[in-house]
């Protein structure tokens, strides 16, 4: 491919998904018609760099209305947003959801993750290739982890076209046809913020199909019948507490799922929504701050950072605008809780939004979700759109005085963008490549700018914090991992799902409500990037501080459980082809550590005691210098599973 402005033409389709994101060219600078004004001085330049932040949404047009982006519709878009084409390329290539060759407008996405691999997706995947010939007009492709661990195995079909739908995700009599087409987030700009400013293009939401768990014969009549497509279970089938009686623990933070209609803004109202945001307009936003502190609640996607540190440090910051970052990218295998709490509970997350917004100082939000996450994706769409009536999101919100606003931003396939700067990278139409620290992004992250991010399950905390207050929710769990925690357990047990327990609780004691097996093998706490466990731990209490003692992680919550049918090295094998497939090779240790490791795995997958002694060795040496060298935590964590195995299970002896 020629990395220059070349002379490939976009098709009318193609050109019609771009501009009615982007709305029609001004200029023949920006592909228009060329007329004599533009051959004496070029117009609209500066209003395109300007706008650089819409290369995703623009790629996700083309991949949404064809399927493919082609090297003329690309070309197509550079010229409207004035990026070098190279860059572009770059972009493009770097996310698993898109592909810059030919391909059908119907993908089959089979997970081959962790909890589906123990489930049977290997023969899944196998059986559905051999029956989908290429005449079937489906292309089919091997997934990581698509956040339906406790429906495992799954599948995810999509289907471009400007019309499909394919098992749209029924939203209630509440839903109309503009809720629907709603792809690129709502996009109005708040006042005193330039970014976003005429962004209220819709694309139509491409067409989806899940099957969880997933049979052949359904697998393939979703990819090739559109009106076999499956209906999803109700986001309360995968919340095994709700419903049962004690001694199930009261419920906090899913207290809503499977009570309240996640669509109904009114019925969210009636089960205690809003009263937070009530509560902090009454306090102001310090004062929300310190509540926020007091309360001890640390970040709940793995590095437990203290958030009213957080908030406090953006708040203070004289640079302006901040900018609040909702982290909806659970990419780490094993991690479905954001999905369960955005599909059943997304007024929620509006709510938490909009006060961790008002307390930092923010006008502007970016909800940057997943994009396999097709039904979250409709019902947040939805409730931002309901909340913007409302007057709940807007110039004035509660008529307080304050004006906040909410952009949803679909990622497109990389686990990296998970780490904040390399999320704040994909949004601004960058790849989502990890930047050095310092500066911190309180400091300079979106757009350079002060920022505060934080993900879905974190947010969602901040409400029972205003309502019940800092001490009563301090009071939960422990002095130093207060609060409740959600769970996402899945493997060989009988009733997977999110679990939410106080911090505290034992490994055992979450197992056993789940309904763990006797022939258990293994525990793998904190997905890909955490540390495996032996039966005979299950006593480690659930805090950060106490699997820290036991030599592992607690990570996002990850739990799954193997039993002694699942073969313990080709799952560490699995793991090393997640992490060399994530890593965004940016630095040597991880781009090149990744691929090592998987080799060596792929030498010792077969043997075991001395003849493996030797590739064991190097895994050592090779997962000490990724630990130490690499930029960001993917390359930091890439070793731990493999190392716990090593260790503590005596995988390859």
């Amino acid at each position: 491919m020629d990395l220059r402005f070349g002379d490939s033409k976009p098709t009318d389709e193609e050109r019609a998904a771009v501009d009615a994101l982007l709305g029609p060219p001004e200029s023949s600078w920006e592909g228009a018609d060329r007329s004599d004004a533009d051959l004496r001085w070029a117009r609209g330049g500066r209003e395109a760099r300007d706008r650089r932040d819409q290369l995703l949404p623009a790629l996700h047009a083309l991949n949404d209305r064809v399927g493919w982006i082609s090297e003329g519709a690309l070309d197509y878009v550079c010229r409207r947003l004035t990026v070098p084409p190279a860059e572009a390329y770059g972009v493009a290539t770097f996310y698993a959801m898109f592909s810059v060759r030919p391909r059908p407008a119907t993908v089959l996405h089979v997970c081959t993750d962790l909890a589906c691999t123990a489930a049977g997706a290997s023969e899944l995947c196998a059986t559905v290739e051999a029956r989908l010939g290429p005449e079937s007009g489906v292309k089919v492709e091997r997934s990581p982890c698509l956040g339906l661990c406790e429906r495992a195995p799954a599948t995810l079909t999509i289907r471009a076209g400007e019309s499909a739908r394919l098992g749209v995700p029924p939203l209630g009599e509440l839903e109309d046809e503009a809720v629907q087409a709603e792809s690129g987030g709502p996009g109005a700009a708040a006042p005193g913020d330039g970014k976003g400013k005429g962004r209220r293009g819709r694309n139509t939401l491409h067409a989806t199909a899940v099957c969880a768990p997933a049979t052949p014969a359904q697998t393939i009549a979703a990819a090739t019948a559109p009106e076999s497509a499956p209906t999803e279970p109700a986001p309360e089938t995968a919340v095994p507490q709700t419903g049962t009686p004690t001694p199930t623990p009261t419920l906090t933070l899913l207290h809503r799922i499977g009570t309240a209609d996640p669509t109904s803004l009114d019925d969210y109202r009636a089960h205690g929504g809003y009263t937070a945001l009530r509560r902090a307009f009454a306090l102001g936003p310090a004062a929300v701050i310190r509540e926020v502190t007091d309360a001890g609640l640390v970040g709940r996607g793995g590095a437990a950072f203290p958030t009213g540190r957080k908030w406090q440090a953006t708040a203070a910051q004289p640079d302006h605008p901040h900018y609040l970052v909702c982290n909806a990218d659970e990419s780490e295998p094993g991690t479905f809780k954001d999905r369960v709490l955005m599909e059943g509970d997304p007024y929620a997350l509006v709510e938490a939004m909009t006060i961790a917004a008002y307390a930092t100082g923010a006008h502007r939000g970016y909800l940057y979700l997943r994009g396999e996450y097709p039904r979250a994706l409709a019902r947040v769409t939805h409730a931002i759109e309901q909340a913007r009536t409302r007057g709940l999101l807007g110039d004035d919100v509660l008529g307080q005085g304050y004006a906040f606003d909410i952009e949803i931003r679909r990622g497109a396939g990389a686990y990296i963008c998970g780490e904040e700067t390399a999320l704040f990278n994909s949004i601004e139409g960058h790849r989502g490549e990890p930047r050095s620290k310092p500066p911190f992004p309180v400091e300079k992250g979106l757009f350079g700018k002060p920022t505060v991010e934080n993900n879905v399950e974190t947010l969602v905390n901040v409400l029972p914090i205003l309502t019940m207050g800092a001490e009563a929710y301090a009071a939960i769990g422990t002095p130093t991992s207060t609060g409740p925690k959600l769970f996402c357990v899945s493997g060989s047990v009988a009733r997977p799902g999110v679990y939410e327990l106080p911090f505290g609780a034992t490994l055992g004691e979450l197992l056993a409500l789940a309904g763990v097996r006797d022939n258990l093998r293994a525990v793998l706490l904190g997905g890909a990037a955490g540390g495996f466990v032996r039966p005979d731990e299950l006593d480690i209490p659930l805090t950060f501080e106490g699997t820290r003692e036991a030599g592992t992680t607690l990570g996002s919550g990850v739990v799954m459980a193997f039993d002694d049918t699942v073969p313990l090295p080709r799952l560490l094998l699995r793991i090393a082809e997640f992490f060399r497939d994530e890593s965004c090779g940016q630095c040597v240790p991880c781009r090149v550590g990744t691929v090592r490791q998987e080799e060596a795995l792929h030498r010792i997958a077969d043997r075991t005691g001395a003849a493996a002694a030797d590739d064991i060795a190097l895994l050592r040496e090779v997962g000490r210098a990724m630990r130490d060298a690499s930029i960001c935590g993917l390359g930091q964590t890439a070793w731990n599973a493999v190392e716990s195995a090593i260790d503590r299970l005596g995988a390859y002896e």
